[in-house]
């Protein structure tokens, strides 16, 4: 996408696609009294509320599925599923970002603290995990659970060869490292993934980073914005102003009413446009509030109070 032309174009034709072949939101279309051929430019395509994900089989192809992703959830609740029906694009998008952001993973010691994540099946997150940590050629790379002594002895080591190391950790499990184990590794890249999982209070951003920086002596903590329902991901490397990729763009909806679009720099629900998502749905409703800049960059505000974004229920028979 090497213009917004060229971003602009992709978007209706892969709308048209979907629309035509996406059984699901062919019907949220037709529910919501939008004809596609009426729909002549991207501000106007309609957004499928991303809880439809739990409750349907969204997909635009009649392959079946390489791999079937799934939200991790509370215990009882319904997971979201993505049936990916052609891994290599998955693979092609994260790997692409990933080399965009931080460079080429070959040169990156990648280390993994991931313990709700990888004690259980279907996560994304996980796949591209282990996809770039095999394609470090650094022998430290790794995942590490509960064993912080050798992941502190690790680090360590690591800050003695001057190593380019990526720890990617989901927020708790960062806390509590630096909590009992606390470093002095001012070039390390802290990337957190969001979520407590239930394990600590909520924090607002602003305090979860200031405890992370002082553990780790960093001047900046990294986050990956990325879900079940996408195959692509943003990235913030400080401040929690997240970038897109080239082919994923946000846009920020009124909360009242779902289907207008706000002007930059007022706070509403975030929209996705993630053109990897070509054999399911490229256009999504999130239940996330965020921010959109001038410059193009978001940040992520909480999520709605309600448990099911308003639309999805035109659907569920």
């Amino acid at each position: 996408m090497q213009t917004p032309q060229a971003f602009e174009d992709a978007c209706m034709e892969t709308f048209y696609f979907q629309a035509k072949h996406c059984a699901v939101y062919s019907e949220y279309l037709s529910l919501i009294h939008v004809n596609p051929k009426a729909v002549q430019q991207p501000g106007n395509i309609p957004f499928l509320p991303i809880e439809c994900f739990k409750s349907h089989r969204i997909t635009a192809t009649s392959k079946e599925p390489q791999i079937v992703f799934s939200s991790s959830g509370t215990t009882g609740s319904v997971q979201s599923k993505h049936y990916v029906a052609d891994i290599a694009l998955y693979e092609q998008s994260f790997r692409t970002a990933f080399e965009q952001f931080y460079g080429a993973a070959a040169d990156t010691a990648i280390i993994a603290l991931l313990p709700s994540y990888s004690e259980r099946t279907g996560s994304s997150l996980i796949y591209m995990v282990d996809d770039l940590i095999r394609q470090s050629n650094h022998p430290h790379s790794g995942y590490f659970l509960h064993n912080h002594d050798e992941l502190h002895q690790v680090l360590l080591e690591l800050k003695d060869q001057h190593a380019k190391t990526l720890l990617i950790g989901v927020t708790y499990a960062l806390l509590d490292f630096v909590e009992n184990r606390p470093i002095d590794f001012p070039e390390l890249i802290v990337m957190e993934t969001g979520g407590m999982k239930g394990r600590r209070r909520e924090m607002i951003r602003e305090e979860l980073h200031e405890q992370l920086c002082k553990g780790f002596n960093v001047s900046h903590i990294h986050s990956e914005y990325g879900m079940t329902e996408l195959l692509s991901q943003a990235y913030s490397k400080g401040d929690g102003l997240f970038h897109c990729p080239p082919w994923m763009q946000i846009h920020i909806r009124d909360t009242n009413d779902p289907f207008a679009i706000l002007a930059t720099g007022r706070t509403g629900g975030i929209n996705i446009i993630d053109l990897a998502n070509i054999h399911s749905c490229a256009f999504i409703a999130t239940q996330d509030l965020g921010k959109k800049h001038p410059d193009g960059r978001f940040e992520v505000l909480g999520r709605f109070d309600q448990s099911d974004i308003r639309g999805c229920n035109l659907l569920v028979q």
